[in-house]
């Protein structure tokens, strides 16, 4: 199980991308599609069109770290855009952790007591 702290951004790319990509295509795609710096220290999420993987871009200071992860069964519950051209979400560290555990939040709402702010 990965932690991270509360304070980190997280950036969902909203649309799927070629999971054969590697390091710098994301990189690109962070820069081109997201309009974000990748080395803020924010993770990027994408996914592929199956929903079944998963591949985080993250600049730790140092370096990029690739994580991947694949679903032996079943597939992500991957957000929607809201508006039409959206490309990417923010992401709250505990939403992160509900997505990449396989947790449904269509129509979910996050208690109160849940939210951080």
């Amino acid at each position: 199980m990965l932690s991270f702290s509360g304070a980190l951004r997280i950036f969902i790319a909203l649309d799927p991308c070629d999971m054969r990509a590697g390091i710098n295509t994301l990189h690109a795609l962070v820069s081109g599609r997201l309009q974000e710096e990748v080395k803020n220290g924010a993770l990027f999420v994408f996914t592929n069109k199956r929903r079944r993987l998963l591949k985080v871009l993250y600049w730790d200071g140092t370096g990029l770290w690739l994580l991947t992860k694949r679903l032996e069964a079943g597939t992500f519950s991957w957000p929607r855009a809201a508006a039409d051209g959206q490309t990417k979400l923010a992401l709250k560290p505990e939403a992160f952790a509900m997505l990449t555990d396989g947790i449904d939040m269509h129509g979910a709402k996050p208690r109160g007591w849940y939210e951080r702010a």
